[in-house]
């Protein structure tokens, strides 16, 4: 793998990983666990990504506004990769933090032959997030975690050297399976934003409507819901685990990662607006959480990932 240059090139690089380390989430992906030389093009992935996510979610400007401005990214990425001098540029005047992020994403989609197509993929998602806020279909979920997620993993695998398309096929699986753990963790401030990820397939298939919401505690008919939901998540890590076990070497996954396969619900009494995602034991009547705990940034599955090497978290 290319070692990073010196000068205006490890600017532009300093500033994603100056993005990604001091958002309010977490941003594992970049850090001590991964070689050294993935680090700075895995914090230039991040900071593409992260800085798209907040175009789309820019509460002061309207959803064309937002299209418009995503659009604008996306072709300013494209100009950068296509233009050899953008990375020298950035040392002319005081650049942006915007050039210097879009400077360090080409030079790593140049230096390791990153398919555009993938940050397209990412930012089609983005601008779906501006007008779509329900899903008829299993089909209509998994197609938004093929652009939302499942680029991500395929990157971080281009970045490590890997062009396994089993690999691939595991870890857009994995993938989709954090991106739909993250729709049930965020179920109860998703629904009261105007945003509902639950397939309105499933709804019907357990007799639960929006309206039932509203309610104190979580009715049967949205525990079975969420239920079948949770239960289509861990189908999604059984298949994703072939990319752990085929990447742990590079990466520095260790044995203790089983535990992240192993989704379950959890028996509490809480209202339904304020349903997460968590593991424990099985449901009951009341309601049925799914959350670790209200406010926090990690996100676990069963008990709980242990902290080292083996958490899981997602970031976007």
């Amino acid at each position: 793998m290319p070692t990073i240059a010196a000068g205006s090139l490890a600017q532009a690089y300093a500033a994603c990983e100056a993005l990604a380390r001091s958002h309010y989430e977490n941003f594992p992906v970049a850090s001590m666990l991964l070689p050294k030389a993935m680090r700075p093009h895995i914090a230039a992935i991040y900071a593409f990504a992260r800085r798209a996510d907040d175009i789309a979610d820019e509460g002061t400007s309207t959803a064309i506004e937002r299209r418009a401005a995503l659009e604008s990214w996306r072709l300013r990425l494209h100009a950068a990769v296509h233009d050899a001098a953008s990375v020298p540029s950035v040392a002319v005047g005081t650049p942006t933090a915007d050039e210097l992020m879009l400077s360090a994403t080409a030079q790593s989609i140049r230096t390791l032959d990153l398919p555009l197509q993938l940050f397209d993929d990412l930012v089609s998602a983005f601008v779906q997030d501006t007008t779509t806020t329900r899903y008829a279909s299993w089909d209509d979920v998994l197609d938004y975690c093929r652009r939302s997620a499942n680029p991500v993993g395929r990157l971080v695998l281009r970045v490590a050297g890997f062009g396994d398309s089993a690999l691939d096929r595991s870890s857009d699986a994995l993938c989709t399976a954090l991106q739909l753990t993250n729709f049930w963790q965020d179920f109860g401030r998703d629904w009261r934003s105007g945003r509902l990820y639950v397939p309105r397939e499933v709804q019907q298939l357990e007799g639960a409507d929006e309206t039932q919401l509203s309610h104190a505690t979580l009715t049967d008919a949205w525990a079975r819901t969420i239920e079948r939901c949770v239960g289509f998540t861990r189908q999604r890590f059984a298949e994703g685990r072939a990319v752990c076990d085929g990447v742990r070497v590079v990466l520095g996954l260790v044995p203790g990662r089983e535990r992240l396969f192993a989704p379950r619900l959890v028996d509490y009494p809480v209202p339904a607006d304020q349903v997460l995602f968590a593991g424990g034991s099985q449901q009951t009547r009341d309601a049925v959480r799914l959350g670790l705990r209200h406010g926090s940034d990690q996100m676990a599955i069963e008990e709980g990932i242990a902290d080292g090497p083996d958490r899981a978290r997602l970031d976007l």
